[in-house]
């Protein structure tokens, strides 16, 4: 499949039984875009993660990386090609210090290949890298065990698993939840370092506000089907986003502060 764009997601459908998870998604993602993804709880955004980087089979459509057709690739395969994604439910090596979290991504055999072999000292690579999404690297925090860190930093640290890998697309999936106020405005910044450093981006959030300074384009799915796609200010006008997702036109103005 000839195309422009990096990562295409074709006709998607996916079915649970009698539930619809996913039905007929298509979307397309640059090098160095961002695409938010939002939409009410149980609406399909997780599910249509799991499918783009193989941990769940869609039932129809087609994924496809840089004109390959992924479709169905396990997520070892995906993420050695490089597409790299955060989990909804954190998942680190909790026995492990936080730097060490990211040793397994610096020898896996994707930046293995990208560097010849020759990264030198992984862990001061690894340092480098936290130090990049906010861990304090003269504190003590860097040395922590997984399992002591604060909810913002272990959101943090599956950021910098992900940078660690030197993938092409980075998925976050509800980065900012749980994070507090002060947390998100500093991540933001790394995320805009990363799209301009043209690493495409999907991130599916409820904190649209924060989203909004990142991306112009935005997809909202509402029982897995896509509702509205466009600028945030057209997807939050869209009647059957206000119906669906807001509630109301009153709430739809509030959230993106007109």
């Amino acid at each position: 499949m000839r195309t422009d764009s990096l990562l295409t997601v074709s006709n998607v459908s996916k079915h649970f039984g009698g539930v619809v998870a996913v039905n007929g998604v298509t979307f397309k993602l640059k090098k160095g875009e961002v695409i938010g993804i939002i939409g009410p709880n149980g609406s399909g955004k997780t599910t249509l993660v799991n499918i783009i980087t193989g941990f769940i089979r869609p039932d129809k459509g087609k994924i496809f990386f840089k004109g390959k057709d992924i479709t169905g690739c396990p997520p070892y395969t995906i993420t050695d090609m490089g597409i790299a994604r955060t989990f909804q439910m954190i998942r680190p090596f909790y026995q492990l210090p936080a730097y060490k979290n990211l040793i397994p991504s610096l020898f896996s055999p994707r930046v293995r290949r990208l560097v010849g072999g020759k990264y030198g000292d992984r862990d001061a690579v690894a340092m480098d890298i936290l130090e990049e999404v906010g861990f304090e690297r003269d504190s003590s925090v860097p040395y922590k065990d997984a399992r002591n860190l604060p909810h913002g930093y272990l959101k943090r640290l599956e950021l910098g698993r992900c940078i660690a890998l030197r993938p092409e697309v980075i998925i976050l999936d509800e980065l900012f939840s749980g994070m507090s106020i002060a947390e998100v405005t500093s991540t933001v910044p790394i995320i805009e370092k990363l799209r301009d450093e043209g690493i495409a981006i999907v991130m599916i959030e409820h904190r649209l506000l924060e989203l909004f300074q990142i991306t112009g384009h935005v997809l909202v799915l509402n029982f897995g089907r896509k509702i509205a796609e466009g600028t945030p200010e057209e997807v939050m006008n869209a009647p059957e986003v206000k119906e669906a997702y807001l509630g109301s036109e009153d709430v739809a103005k509030e959230e993106i502060g007109c």
